[in-house]
């Protein structure tokens, strides 16, 4: 969880200008197939999954090498590992989603990337593009209230981990977020139920006391990210 917090200053990215004549990166990444996979490609697919849940990034990876390059389900799991690998690779893969089957997680990845450089007027851009095409992602609703709490869009910021709780009552992380913000509004009783109803342990309640203090030091502008995102 905390390694999930901490990847909000989380998550990284930036813009690519052109000149109008050399073509974008992700240029050549464009029309992603979404055909079925093979069986054989889909026992690969998931075994690079398994490899990934358990932290073995780069072994996730050269399983995931052996796959179709363009196929869109391919292109996200690559996409998703460089990020987490702090490799630029990570965006013009996200990129080339858009316009697929898969757009809304291509856009959320985006919007992870840019809340991971302090852009959070891009991240909102993309997170809430992402939240039109899949408005029952609860991890995208958690991550675009992530970045409205860093903007201090109490309000908004709200409205999302609510419901993303709603959407997946066992998310922790929505909780811990939701959490952050009550104790960022000194709604002690609120935020003691929450932490009882979604069974938080002392570390991660602490963990939320010190992001509502560093909102709290916030003035005019965002100092530092303080929350949890995918």
């Amino acid at each position: 969880m905390r390694a999930v917090i901490v990847a909000c200053g989380l998550l990284l990215l930036g813009g690519c200008a052109t000149d109008g004549q050399s073509n974008p990166p992700w240029a050549g990444l464009t029309g992603s197939s979404c055909t079925k996979l093979s069986g054989d490609q889909e026992l690969s697919l998931n075994l690079a999954d398994d490899m990934a849940r358990e932290g073995k990034l780069h072994a996730s990876l050269a399983n995931l090498q052996s796959l179709p390059e363009r196929h869109a389900q391919v292109q996200l799991r690559k996409a998703r590992i460089y990020r987490q690998l702090g490799r630029a690779e990570a965006e013009p893969l996200y990129r080339g989603l858009l316009g697929t089957c898969l757009e809304a997680e291509g856009e959320h990845g985006l919007g992870q990337l840019a809340a991971g450089r302090g852009n959070y007027p891009l991240a909102t851009s993309h997170l809430e593009r992402a939240a039109k095409l899949a408005p029952t992602d609860d991890k995208i609703r958690n991550d675009l209230g992530v970045v409205y709490l860093n903007q201090l869009r109490i309000d908004d910021a709200r409205f999302e981990f609510l419901t993303a709780l709603e959407l997946k009552q066992e998310d922790a992380l929505a909780a811990l977020n939701l959490v952050t913000l009550l104790l960022f509004q000194d709604n002690w009783s609120q935020a003691s139920e929450l932490v009882t109803r979604a069974g938080l342990t002392p570390g991660q309640v602490s963990d939320a006391q010190a992001r509502a203090m560093e909102l709290k030091a916030q003035t005019v502008k965002v100092i530092s990210p303080v929350a949890a995102i995918h």
